[in-house]
């Protein structure tokens, strides 16, 4: 349970229910494509249970599942059927068919070939902290984040959210760690990092499982190469790859948490032990990058990030297409 992060922060000013979410979720529940539907997503049971609250509070943590299916028609399949529909016109009435008409052709032959296709699907994690005003989506594509966060802002009243910013940039803050060799308190940085030139060459240099306070390190970025991830560790608990958009990649719960939650298995532990150190993760994420930057979305902070509070609305909802699944 998340492996990805791309976090949100909530408007103060919206104090919604859990019951308020559940109806609103009840009204996009997810239904497979029919035999002709080329993509469909809803939201289904955290619990995987047929029927199920599609709203989950675990230790005052809410936790969402959002689904999405797609139809797999290969572009070859699909021009194949057109180039055999646009014969079989030239045959007939010793023409081809034009620009118009073979678009028509196109469309009525994605029609044949859908109820044939196969199906992909696909998964994501959504969790809400109503106390932090965090919004927290188990993906590292934007575009699959849009669509889900587009969802929940046209189905809430009063649910607006932007993504987390910082008074530092996380480009800028992995380069002074990088080159100062000093990790921020409570991080160790580990042995992967990505590396890329700002100038039109482009270059990229990318280490793996390799120390990085090294001199060669320092100089790629003195000479203008900035960081765009960086392998880290937080309190010997939780590692992950910071991204320059401040995403958070390949999570993983090292033995220490692990250890600590037992043999004890199943949806709550999973919740609990997700939440539980991510939601203090973040915090100290957002502090060591300076501070969050504040912005007008809602009246104030949350107390529980005024320390280091939470971002500006730089990004704010939009729709995208979950372009697969």
């Amino acid at each position: 349970m998340f492996k990805n992060a791309i976090i949100y922060r909530i408007a103060a000013t919206w104090s919604g229910s859990l019951q308020v979410l559940e109806d609103a979720l009840q009204k996009s529940p997810f239904v497979p494509c029919g035999p002709t539907q080329e993509k469909a997503s809803g939201w289904v049971p955290p619990r995987g249970e047929e029927h199920g609250l599609l709203a989950e509070s675990i230790g005052g943590q809410w936790m969402l599942r959002f689904m999405a299916e797609s139809k797999l028609l290969p572009g070859s399949v699909l021009n194949s059927k057109v180039a055999e529909k646009a014969a079989a016109i030239e045959k007939e009435f010793g023409r081809q068919p034009g620009k118009k008409e073979k678009q028509e052709l196109k469309d009525e032959a994605k029609l044949d070939l859908l109820p044939m296709a196969f199906t992909k699907k696909g998964a994501m994690w959504v969790w809400l902290d109503p106390q932090a005003k965090l919004l927290v989506l188990d993906t590292g594509a934007q575009g699959r984040a849009d669509e889900v966060v587009t969802l929940l802002v046209e189905s809430l009243q009063g649910f607006g959210v932007a993504l987390l910013d910082t008074q530092t940039s996380p480009q800028a803050a992995m380069s002074h760690w990088l080159v100062s060799q000093e990790s921020p308190v409570g991080f160790s940085v580990d042995r992967e990092c990505e590396l890329k030139a700002a100038d039109e060459s482009k270059a990229v240099v990318r280490y793996g499982r390799h120390p990085l306070d090294i001199e060669e390190v320092k100089e790629h970025v003195q000479q203008g190469k900035l960081p765009t991830k960086l392998a880290m560790t937080w309190d010997d608990r939780v590692s992950f790859v910071l991204s320059d958009t401040l995403q958070v990649k390949k999570i993983a719960f090292l033995d220490s948490v692990l250890d600590e939650a037992g043999d004890e298995g199943g949806f709550d532990t999973d919740v609990a032990i997700a939440t539980g150190e991510l939601s203090r993760l973040i915090p100290d994420l957002v502090e060591a990058l300076g501070g969050a930057s504040r912005s007008e979305l809602g009246t104030a902070l949350p107390a529980a990030l005024m320390g280091s509070g939470m971002g500006t609305p730089s990004q704010t909802a939009g729709s995208a297409p979950w372009e697969d699944a």
